[in-house]
């Protein structure tokens, strides 16, 4: 079998499908995503579902490196503080607004349409990145969605986590599989990407789990065949000022940064290549991470993934 190499137009050659060379060649030019703490909620903190928030999620609502942006001339101040940090080094890109802090449509439409409206509305970004959770899309947020997405580009990031109920329950996630599948067969049949996010390491999870998880998530989306748009995935993170620490105070995820290099290979191996990877590993602040204690060495973890792959002449999709 002749291996599949995603080519990068700096030499690179990647064995994986990442994001970041799949935008560039998309628009012609270097593409970041800048995320905003858009001022939402959830339904699991508020008390619609639940308090406290899923175990695992921090106090920001995992978005520790959001910029705040609760209204049009604040989303734009954030905007601009974080490009003018980047322009100097990427003088001729564009950005896509990344909501990412919380629920992000979990709000009036009225209210959702003034903070998309005016992240698009700045000069440099060329498209928007909604986080959300998958019971949080009513029909006229599906409509608010669809109607961007004809106008801009557009993916919504579901945090699935994990395809298993009974871990989702643990976890106290207050959102099951059922609700997954419905959102992603919805926001389908409006032809907008979405990109399914999924935990590496939960409590309880065995390897087998992990990989079914994964598998579901690669499912055909429809009829045609086609398969999300992306995926991403990461270890957990134990983190400060979440809940898991008090349930599971002793928990490691993952022993060494080994043992997770390994099974993400092994689960790479098995996702789609026409599948974009946004995430292969994780992103917690030094200060609030408590488990395990390597992964915030994200460049190292990278590194070996790549090169591992490169030696092992593995790449995406191998195993499909």
């Amino acid at each position: 079998m002749k291996p599949i190499i995603f080519d990068t137009s700096d030499g690179q050659n990647l064995r994986i499908n990442m994001i970041s060379p799949w935008l560039k060649k998309h628009f012609g030019c270097k593409i970041i995503k800048l995320a905003l703490d858009g001022g939402f909620t959830c339904p699991n903190r508020d008390g619609s579902k639940g308090y406290g928030g899923c175990l695992f999620c921090s106090e920001s609502g995992s978005g520790d490196m959001a910029s705040s942006g609760f209204n049009a001339d604040s989303i734009h101040k954030a905007l601009d503080e974080q490009i003018k940090l980047l322009e100097s080094k990427w003088p001729e890109a564009k950005y896509i607004a990344y909501f990412q802090s919380h629920t992000n449509t979990y709000a009036e439409v009225s209210e959702l349409r003034e903070k998309f409206e005016a992240a698009l509305n700045h000069p440099g970004v060329v498209g928007l990145a909604i986080a959300t959770r998958s019971d949080c899309i009513p029909e006229d947020v599906l409509e608010l969605l669809d109607e961007l997405n004809k106008k801009t580009f557009l993916w919504v990031e579901i945090g699935l986590q994990t395809a298993f109920d009974s871990t989702a329950e643990a976890m106290n996630l207050c959102h099951d599989l059922a609700d997954y599948d419905d959102a992603i067969k919805r926001l389908a049949s409006r032809n907008i990407r979405t990109v399914s996010h999924l935990i590496l390491g939960l409590p309880g999870e065995t390897e087998d789990m992990m990989m079914q998880s994964i598998k579901h998530a690669c499912m055909p989306i429809n009829s045609a065949g086609d398969h999300i748009f992306g995926i991403k995935l990461h270890m957990m993170n134990v983190v400060r000022g979440s809940l898991l620490p008090e349930k599971y105070p002793d928990f490691v995820p993952f022993e060494t940064m080994e043992e997770y290099v390994d099974l993400l290979i092994r689960a790479v191996e098995i996702i789609p290549p026409d599948i974009t990877v946004h995430r292969i590993s994780g992103d917690a602040p030094r200060s609030t991470l408590i488990s395990p204690e390597w992964s915030f060495k994200k460049r190292t973890i990278l590194n070996t993934i790549h090169n591992t792959m490169r030696a092992d002449n593995t790449w995406q999709g191998r195993k499909c």
